[in-house]
């Protein structure tokens, strides 16, 4: 019997509405709508909160609409509704999270609560034929975090970041060099024109276990481009690409470095990469070249699934669904919502 699931992400500044279905084994992404607001954001250098929340009000309902429409099936055909609870925005969360929860309780339907990093975590499997256990990678704005992954609702967290994520190191690198919000594309593009060798950026933690440490990368570039303009602090336009790609390189050296000790130490031949910050195609490369040198393989979510999506929600959401779990409704959202505790 065919199950459907609808799910809703809102936890940040991207509305998002998917719609998948499970049919014997086979799982299909019927809709999957998004609606952007960097646009919004992009003129405060970052996401405002209070216009987040008044844009997710503003463009669910129609995103909604539009994924019934586009998946051909009516909300009664619906067999679970899935939302994101957290990590995230409070503001944002609670429209996506109560919206799921509505349509659920109007239709007599399961209400299922997922966890966002778990949608990041399982993305790259989202067309593959099973679940299967692997050392997880996962790279975004708000986290970069190693999880040792044995089965559905089995994992294990190896290491986090200490202080800034990856993405928000790209981020406010970004902000220092003068390029548009969001930093991390941005700097991406500009290294395409750089040497990673052109200067000498620190890669912290390197044999300090399996935690990530970014802030002293930060405050390296913010100390080079006192060097470059003593005066102002910034970055010369003809300097921009060499300090992106420095910057990046150092990002990826660690990262690399610190999936494949990872995988050496929980025995793993499989390697998962997710989060935002994979859809970098010089991250992408590098954990591919040291994967094939390593004989391990890699699985690297969809760019369409690395970003803040619903597809991903609605993938969690669908296993718990046929493991026979559901949720509260009473269960609120959680700004703070933990994944896994440190192993």
């Amino acid at each position: 019997m065919p199950t459907t699931i609808l799910a809703i992400e809102s936890s940040c500044d991207e509305t998002a509405v998917a719609i998948l279905r499970h049919d014997r084994g086979r799982v299909d992404v019927l809709a999957s709508e998004i609606s952007s607001q960097i646009d919004i954001h992009r003129e405060f250098g970052g996401v405002v909160p209070e216009l987040a929340s008044r844009n997710h009000s503003l463009h669910l309902r129609p995103l909604i609409e539009i994924a019934l429409e586009d998946a051909g099936v009516s909300i009664s055909e619906i067999d679970a509704f899935g939302a994101t609870a957290g990590p995230g925005l409070a503001s944002s969360l609670l429209v996506g999270n109560t919206t799921a929860k509505s349509l659920a309780i109007a239709t007599g339907k399961p209400f299922i609560s997922v966890n966002h990093m778990e949608g990041h975590l399982l993305s790259p499997f989202l067309g593959q034929e099973e679940l299967t256990s692997n050392l997880a990678l996962i790279v975004s704005g708000g986290h970069t975090m190693l999880i040792h992954m044995k089965d559905f609702g089995d994992y294990t967290l190896l290491g986090s970041t200490r202080d800034d994520a990856a993405g928000e190191a790209y981020d406010k690198v970004g902000k220092m060099l003068g390029l548009p919000y969001p930093g991390g594309p941005e700097i991406e593009k500009q290294a395409r024109n750089g040497s990673a060798t052109a200067f000498k950026f620190p890669r912290s933690m390197m044999k300090d276990g399996l935690h990530f440490s970014f802030s002293g990368l930060k405050t390296a570039v913010l100390y080079q481009l006192g060097k470059l303009d003593p005066e102002h602090g910034a970055a010369p336009a003809d300097a921009i690409p060499d300090l992106c790609a420095s910057f990046q390189q150092a990002v990826i050296d660690v990262l690399v470095h610190k999936a494949l000790l990872a995988a050496e130490q929980c025995g793993e031949r499989l390697i998962t990469l997710s989060g935002g910050v994979s859809c970098n195609l010089a991250l992408r490369a590098a954990m591919q070249k040291a994967c094939d040198e390593s004989g391990r393989k890699l699985l690297i979510a969809a760019p369409a699934l690395s970003t803040d999506n619903a597809a991903m929600i609605a993938f969690v959401a669908l296993h718990s669904h046929l493991r026979g779990h559901c949720s509260s409704f009473h269960e609120d959202i959680d700004p703070n919502l933990q994944l896994v505790a440190a192993g």
